[in-house]
């Protein structure tokens, strides 16, 4: 184990905050993130490129699911996108930055980069350009290796991790090329880009790919989304920290 690292595995991890949607916490807002800021979890989040080059916290590459409106986020500006409400809330999509302000230091973040697969380089690039000056505890991290040697090349100083699991037919994985969607599961595409952690899917684990990360490589190994007491206790025996949902650890 990275002992460099403790920070990132100290504390079980928010997924896209501590939102609930049934108290009007609408997930990767600003008030998910100050809910797990107030019960001192770090936070898991998502950012998505704009049509001008900005790094906005939102999951899904389009509007719809959680918002007012349609159309893909990289095809609108993040003055567009901040402008856009969130359906029975007061909340406005976040940049990075703006979230890096929120947080403060105060927990930490760990940042999932979205990817079309496609050698975009504008979003790692971004997260490059905002994190690099962040001094608070940060983790990007991405299922795309090719996003993770671009971070390496612009921020090295900054904390890489790849996310993967087992490939089931999936929306997401369906965009990735054969040779990552078939191959991540074992790490094998990850490695060339050098991660320093390793998230990897609860509902695959124990799996020897991220056993052997973990103690022969010394990655940390993180697993996401832990949500049932069945998988929490399978992530306490086999990863070394959860990024939880549905329930308070």
């Amino acid at each position: 184990m990275r002992t460099s690292l403790h920070w990132l595995i100290a504390r079980p991890i928010a997924h896209r905050g501590l939102h609930d949607a049934a108290h009007g916490i609408v997930e990767n807002t600003a008030g998910a993130m100050r809910a797990a800021i107030a019960a001192n979890y770090g936070i898991e989040t998502d950012v998505q490129i704009s049509a001008d080059g900005e790094a906005m916290v939102h999951h899904d590459d389009v509007l719809g699911r959680l918002t007012e409106g349609e159309g893909r986020l990289d095809g609108l500006t993040a003055a567009d996108l901040k402008r856009v409400p969130f359906r029975d809330s007061d909340e406005r999509m976040l940049t990075l930055g703006e979230l890096c302000d929120l947080v403060g230091g105060r927990v930490c973040v760990v940042v999932e980069l979205k990817s079309r697969f496609d050698r975009d380089a504008r979003l790692p690039a971004r997260v490059a350009e905002v994190l690099g000056s962040y001094r608070g505890p940060v983790a990007p991290m991405s299922f795309d290796p090719r996003q993770l040697a671009m971070l390496r090349q612009k921020a090295p100083q900054l904390t890489r991790g790849i996310i993967a699991a087992k490939y089931r037919p999936h929306p997401y994985w369906d965009q990735m090329p054969a040779w990552l969607r078939y191959g991540m599961g074992c790490l094998a595409p990850a490695l060339t880009a050098g991660p320093q952690f390793v998230a990897y899917g609860i509902a695959d684990l124990p799996a020897l790919a991220p056993t052997l990360a973990r103690h022969v490589l010394g990655l940390p190994l993180l697993t996401w989304a832990v949500r049932t007491p069945e998988e929490r206790e399978r992530a306490a025996r086999y990863a070394d920290q959860m990024i939880f949902e549905g329930f308070r650890p």
